[in-house]
């Protein structure tokens, strides 16, 4: 079997444009992978076009060979955009090789272990003060103004099942609601990194919100990313302690400090979603950093995701996936989930804009806050073209 033609194709997500590369070959199996571009402003889908020069005509089943030989060519410029543009052809072989031995992807690496995966609501609450005009122009939603919102919305995520929710922080201190930068969006201040009193103590009332809406025996995550050096992150885990959260998530290029962070503070810690293969991972896992290690299969690769769940393992450490995108990556994160032993919690993100589940064959389906897993081949649904040909990204209409 040979690789024909790699292609990228796009469609309207809302507030997002939807990403998907698809594989053909010489023996009629196409494959298919979600990938997502656009939170560093440069796209990824020019390097997925250049490395499909070097991979059509390979074989795409032996997906740990080709996915290291692409990976080799791009020694001199290691890890980001260039993996994640090898990670999505990797996934799209992934696709391809169960299809031709008519299993689902987590059957290539022994599973399942689970049939049934439990899912948390992420960014609940933030992204429909991120994108306002979207969630409540366009799908008509409830808009989150003051805290009794995210006390509703924690009611909402409890009565659908959830096992959890995840937010980031929102500040009312404004004329409108504002979400936190991450540290990675180019605005006024946003690298100085430092959190103020004032701001832990909106962060804090925050949490209890949703807190009173999701109850006592839900979890509850918060998520701030790279907006805080070492000083600023342990200062908000300290205060956060009486929440008794399931994590409090954070980014940081510091093995050190991470660890630091970790040994200081009762509250669990999750992080290494921005990193890229084993190599990275390891410093942050030997030195042990983390209370859940968080991997990205559309960065990494679902090949080289269970690579670094293993390495994990060996280390006594959860895997949960970062998963904040569309079906068909919820589809590829419920494959990972179902092929490693130490998994924790797969995160999703239920108010997607709802025609994009129609970009699927076969959706996802979601029971009681549980993903259940796969058993079609490959991810377990392919793509519908006339579906996403009839949504075109708005920047095309």
């Amino acid at each position: 079997m040979k690789i024909t033609d790699i292609e990228t194709l796009h469609a309207d997500g809302g507030y997002r444009v939807c990403c998907y590369v698809k594989i053909s070959t010489d023996e009629g199996i196409v494959g298919w992978a979600e990938y997502y571009e656009g939170l560093s402003g440069i796209s990824v889908t020019p390097l997925i076009k250049g490395l499909a020069k070097v991979a059509i005509g390979m074989d795409p089943r032996p997906v740990g060979r080709l996915s290291e030989s692409l990976l080799a060519t791009t020694r001199l410029s290691w890890g980001g955009l260039a993996h994640q543009a090898v990670a999505a052809i990797e996934n799209a072989c992934l696709d391809i090789q169960a299809k031709a031995l008519g299993v689902p992807v987590h059957a290539l690496f022994g599973g399942p272990f689970r049939e049934r995966i439990p899912v948390y609501w992420t960014h609940c609450g933030s992204y429909r003060v991120r994108y306002p005009d979207f969630y409540e122009k366009e799908l008509g939603l409830e808009p989150v103004r003051t805290l009794d919102d995210f006390t509703r919305l924690g009611r909402e995520a409890a009565q659908q099942g959830f096992r959890a929710v995840k937010t980031n922080p929102v500040f009312f201190d404004k004329d409108k609601p504002r979400m936190f930068n991450g540290g990675f969006r180019i605005e006024p201040g946003f690298l100085d990194r430092s959190i103020g009193d004032h701001h832990i103590g909106a962060i804090v009332d925050q949490l209890h919100a949703l807190r009173q809406g999701i109850g006592p025996d839900r979890g509850l995550m918060l998520d701030v990313s790279f907006s805080q050096r070492t000083e600023g992150y342990l200062r908000l885990a300290h205060r956060l302690e009486p929440l008794n959260l399931y994590w409090l998530e954070l980014d940081m290029r510091d093995p050190e400090g991470l660890a630091l962070i970790r040994q200081s503070t009762a509250t669990p810690i999750a992080s290494l979603e921005s990193l890229h293969g084993i190599h990275d991972f390891r410093p942050y896992l030997a030195q042990r950093t983390v209370d859940t290690a968080i991997v990205d299969p559309m960065w990494n690769g679902v090949w080289q995701s269970v690579r670094v769940a293993t390495l994990a393992d060996a280390f006594e450490t959860h895997v949960a996936p970062h998963n904040p995108v569309g079906d068909l990556a919820n589809l590829m994160s419920a494959n990972l989930c179902a092929a490693i032993p130490n998994f924790r919690i797969m995160e999703l993100r239920p108010d997607e804009a709802p025609w994009t589940r129609d970009f699927l064959t076969h959706p996802s389906t979601i029971e009681n806050g549980e993903m259940l897993v796969p058993v079609r081949p490959g991810w377990g649904s392919d793509i519908n073209e006339e579906a996403l040909r009839a949504h075109p990204p708005r920047s095309a209409r």
